[in-house]
């Protein structure tokens, strides 16, 4: 086992203290859900609180290193070469719902390069870490991504776009393509554990459009580190969140032509 390094100590005690407060709302939520209102509003404070409570841990830690969040866009710091990139709660609408399915997700970007990452399921008490050239770790093991090499096998997982969100014919089209030819999908409405799943060996493959850097900048790292691909529409080695299409070696070409020939249709 492979020890997690002073940086990666500092995002995952990070990610603890924030998670306590998440769990308390988290129990609070289903009393809520008698008001149409109150979940939301409940909801949204305790995200912000959550982003806040991060950013001030990890600015105490690092001071000078800039940030990238869901709520405020982009914090610069005055260390240009660092910024962590957060989503304090993957999976706002399973918390809403009282769905124990969600997630904290920090990344640290280094020069452009993301360089250590933690996706913390607060629920299951599971805290994803890796960090570049050092592997992908599930609490004190070191995970891999599957070793499954056929399609009928395989367990993918995507996400569908929402209300407010374009592409459902365009999604539809993939579903039809890619869902008779594989073992099963799931879609758990978190991309930060899926991700975290897949380079566990959960899923064997993932695809999704439109998603924010947030929400898979750790989860990139956590896939590469496990030896699988994360990969986009042109394969460039940079996160283009437009099109992400995931999975271990041996799957994610083959979901990457199953997409391919949905969109020729």
């Amino acid at each position: 086992m492979a020890q997690a390094s002073a940086l990666l100590n500092v995002m995952m005690g990070a990610a603890r203290k924030t998670a306590r407060r998440l769990n308390r709302d988290f129990g609070e939520v289903e009393n809520l859900q008698v008001s149409r209102k109150g979940p939301a509003d409940f909801v949204s404070v305790a995200d912000r609180q959550a982003e806040d409570t991060l950013v001030r841990l990890l600015s105490e830690a690092r001071p000078g290193y800039g940030f990238v969040v869901e709520e405020r866009g982009e914090i610069k710091g005055t260390d240009p070469s660092h910024r962590f990139i957060i989503d304090p709660l993957d999976g706002t609408s399973n918390f809403l719902h009282a769905i124990p399915h969600f997630a904290i997700s920090i990344a640290l970007e280094r020069e452009g390069e993301i360089v250590a990452g933690v996706i913390y399921d607060p629920i299951r008490d599971e805290m994803f870490r890796a960090e570049r050239f050092k592997g992908a770790f599930l609490n004190d093991r070191r995970i891999e991504v599957s070793a499954r090499t056929a399609l009928p096998d395989s367990l993918i997982a995507t996400g569908i776009p929402f209300l407010g969100k374009r592409g459902h014919a365009r999604f539809l089209k993939e579903l039809f393509a890619i869902a008779p030819k594989v073992a099963g999908i799931r879609r758990f409405g978190s991309a930060a554990l899926d991700l975290a799943w897949l380079a566990a060996g959960r899923y064997d493959g993932f695809w999704e459009r439109d998603l924010a850097l947030w929400d898979i900048a750790a989860g990139a790292l956590m896939v590469r580190e496990a030896g699988g691909v994360f990969g986009d529409d042109g394969e460039a080695p940079a996160i283009n969140p437009a099109l992400i299409i995931a999975g271990n070696p041996a799957i994610q070409p083959q979901l990457k032509a199953l997409i391919i020939e949905a969109g020729a249709r």
